[in-house]
């Protein structure tokens, strides 16, 4: 025993050690002295802790304050927070604690990395939801807390196999829907790619297995044709003088898979699976721009470009500040090949995003989109919504990957997402601009507020001053800053009604001699249908009321209804029937097959309509009712990062009574007797039933979907591999279905 403490104790020195050499920014004694201060600190409070790896919990800390510095570059100050960042949530330690040993500003960043503790209303918010707005609001202060916190996950996320299934699956589904597409928005690529790869990795860990042996088997070749490729390219440009390096970067797992996905193609008929990616080094009396765009012309001449696969985003970056140039062009053998072309500046904040982008950045320097959509974010967090979940929408929708470029009359650039509408160009532009807004000019032509923009429109904004925004709006803009701004002039609005209402009604009441009391309210409420008495004020202060009749409502008997109600609630069976939930010795709920009158232990989702075989997980409902969907499910994954204490790990027994509903989509030729050998191989072959068939040809070739009923997802390949022997059937997939 006394042994393998000294060896812990040494692994744990050894990784601490490790930390401060590679520190790029620990140039003082004072520096090394401030991070082994917090890690005497952070050990002493994490004492005989451990992770559910078995490992000492301090192994954590120092592993995220190495990718900190490492990984993302952050200096002395984040590698201190990030040493402390579980210490006040974990150990008795408390803010005050941190302030008095290290400032106020690392104590305010470790008070952003901190869970929210204490009493929690579970019923009308989610306890994930609000630590992820509180993380978010530090943003209004300090940027680091964000990147600290998806260093925290990183490691997480790597260290995940040693939590239980249904954990694992509500902490990768939250990665996915918030954590990559932030880091990604905030520019760390190599970040984003390995959260996603990560979350593939443990939601379908046979799918991530399979493509991740297949990239390994194809590795030789792609080296070989990487060099073959690059050959031509470096003679050219050692020729014209360039200090350059040259490497083939593999396509993540992540992407391999998803393209797989969207595009229902087979992991061989994916042709881009590495690009090739050309760091130069700029000399000095040329711009970088002009020194990308020479490299091109070099390549170009070397093998010929794909038109429209040209990317210039060293004109205009992308909104996390990403500047590269892309082409795709016909390499040896037949085979078209991406090359991305960087300076070593825009190789650094392609893979070190923000971070890297205030490394480059001086008081000179025009804002980039990226300091405008960190603003955005900022005056969205200053009023946010009570309600966490719809706050994490709001957010959600503020981390689009698309954006198009739009210019104000006078010429100004304007970023927006895809889809976004002119409505929402008028609320960018300034939030009394949206709430007057009664029209656009878009290219001098007058169309509706919800004209959807494109990149290159030229718009202009026409207002009134007694326009005012309606609830409709609301459907048709995608920014953030609009529906805010709709949001909380909607909620001035009906305040002002229900204040007015209110008056009204105490008015009316005083005629009668009467006060307000909740005796008067109770039959208020339902008297003029509503449902509270806020609702009420509101209807009485719009006029959708008039309290012409209060004197007779309030004189009505209501005693024999109470009698009614009264009577109907004790004639009613007591008798519940319970649903038996079975599960296995990890806590996995077991999905059983309900035989005759027998009640189902769950219930299946209707927006992804799993079927036996298909990953899955439960989810508690507030009536108790698990419901099952589909791990790719849509709606699982937001529940996955907002209620992940609802979630269920659940797996399927063997299904072979009941049928379930799965749609497939078919095309081929329109040979003679495709149809009939079609439906003949699922009736009468594998003795599937059909719902639905809509097959339809034209020039040649025929299309289209049907619906079936089988038994599982082995049922379903087993379907799909006999109808693809068929003659003249190319491709068959399975599909949503959609009722």
């Amino acid at each position: 025993m006394a042994t393998k403490v000294v060896t812990e104790d040494q692994e744990i020195s050894s990784r601490l050690e490790k930390l401060i050499e590679n520190c790029s920014f620990c140039k003082t004694a004072k520096d090394e002295k401030l991070i082994r201060k917090a890690f005497k600190m952070a050990n002493d409070a994490h004492k005989g802790m451990r992770r559910k790896s078995g490992d000492p919990f301090i192994i954590h800390p120092l592993e995220v304050a190495f990718i900190v510095s490492e990984e993302i570059g952050l200096g002395v100050t984040s590698i201190v927070c990030a040493i402390l960042h579980d210490v006040v949530e974990d150990t008795d330690l408390t803010i005050e604690d941190i302030e008095n040993a290290f400032g106020k500003k690392i104590a305010s960043i470790v008070d952003g990395l901190t869970k929210i503790s204490g009493v929690f209303d579970k019923e009308s918010n989610s306890l994930q939801a609000e630590n992820f707005r509180k993380m978010l609001l530090t943003l209004s202060d300090d940027v680091r807390v964000i990147f600290i916190k998806l260093a925290d996950r990183l490691h997480n996320m790597r260290t995940l196999g040693s939590l239980p299934r249904n954990k694992q699956i509500k902490i990768a589904g939250e990665t996915i829907y918030l954590y990559a597409p932030l880091a990604h928005r905030l520019g760390l690529y190599a970040l984003k790619s390995e959260l996603e790869d990560l979350s593939l990795k443990f939601r379908y860990p046979d799918v991530y297995n399979e493509i991740s042996e297949k990239v390994k088997l194809t590795e030789e070749r792609r080296l070989h044709l990487i060099n073959h490729f690059s050959l031509p390219i470096i003679d050219a440009l050692d020729r014209n003088g360039f200090e350059f390096n040259i490497s083939g970067r593999p396509k993540s797992i992540y992407s391999i898979w998803q393209k797989m996905h969207q595009k229902n193609v087979a992991f061989e008929e994916i042709y881009d699976l590495f690009a090739i990616r050309i760091v130069f080094q700029p000399k000095l009396e040329f711009p970088e721009k002009t020194q990308c765009w020479n490299i091109y012309s070099i390549i170009t001449d070397i093998y010929a470009p794909k038109p429209e696969r040209i990317r210039d985003w060293v004109s205009t970056p992308k909104a996390n500040g990403y500047e590269a140039l892309h082409t795709t062009v016909m390499g040896p053998n037949g085979k078209w090949m991406e090359v991305q072309i960087r300076s070593e500046r825009m190789d650094e904040i392609a893979e070190r995003g923000f971070a890297a982008h205030w490394k480059y950045k001086d008081e000179t320097s025009p804002e980039s989109e990226l300091d405008k959509w960190i603003k955005r974010i900022k005056e969205t967090l200053q009023t946010p919504t009570e309600d966490a979940l719809e706050f994490l929408d709001d957010f959600k929708l503020n981390l689009f990957s698309s954006e198009i470029m739009v210019f104000t009359p006078k010429g100004q650039i304007i970023s927006l997402p895809k889809d976004a509408t002119a409505l929402d160009f008028a609320y960018e532009i300034h939030t009394e601009i949206g709430n007057k807004a009664i029209g656009a000019k878009v290219n001098h032509r007058l169309v509706p507020l919800s004209h959807t923009l494109s990149s290159g429109d030229q718009v202009e904004i026409l207002s009134s001053d007694v326009q005012k925004p309606t609830l409709d709006w609301y459907q048709f803009v995608s920014t953030v800053k609009a529906k805010t701004a709709i949001k909380n002039a909607l909620k001035a609005e009906i305040k002002n009604r229900t204040e007015v209402g209110k008056q009204i009604l105490i008015d009316k009441l005083r005629e009668l001699n009467l006060t307000p009391s909740s005796r008067i309210l109770k039959k208020l409420v339902p008297a003029y249908d509503s449902t509270h008495k806020d609702e009420l004020y509101s209807k009485i202060g719009s006029g959708i009321v008039n309290l012409d009749n209060l004197k007779e409502v309030l004189s009505k008997n209501t005693k024999n209804k109470w009698v009614r109600v009264w009577d109907l609630s004790v004639g009613r069976s007591q008798k519940k029937t319970e649903n038996k939930e079975e599960f296995d010795s990890r806590g996995t709920l077991i999905l059983r097959e309900s035989v005759g009158n027998e009640e189902s232990n769950y219930q299946l989702a209707k927006c992804c309509n799993p079927i036996p075989g298909d990953e899955v997980v439960a989810v508690r409902q507030d009536n108790s009712i698990l419901l099952v969907h589909r791990t790719d499910c849509a709606t699982a994954v937001k529940i996955m990062s907002s209620q992940g204490d609802k979630l269920v790990a659940a797996k399927w027994t063997q299904h072979k009574v009941l049928s379930y509903l799965a749609k497939i989509k078919l095309d081929g030729w329109d040979r003679f007797g495709v149809y009939n050998a079609i439906t003949n191989t699922i009736t009468k072959e594998l003795n599937i039933s059909m719902r639905t068939i809509n097959l339809h040809g034209h020039d040649g070739i025929f299309n289209g979907t049907i619906d079936l009923y089988v038994h599982s997802t082995n049922d379903l390949n087993n379907l799909i591999l006999n109808l693809m022997k068929i003659k003249g059937v190319d491709s068959v997939h399975r599909v949503e279905v959609t009722e």
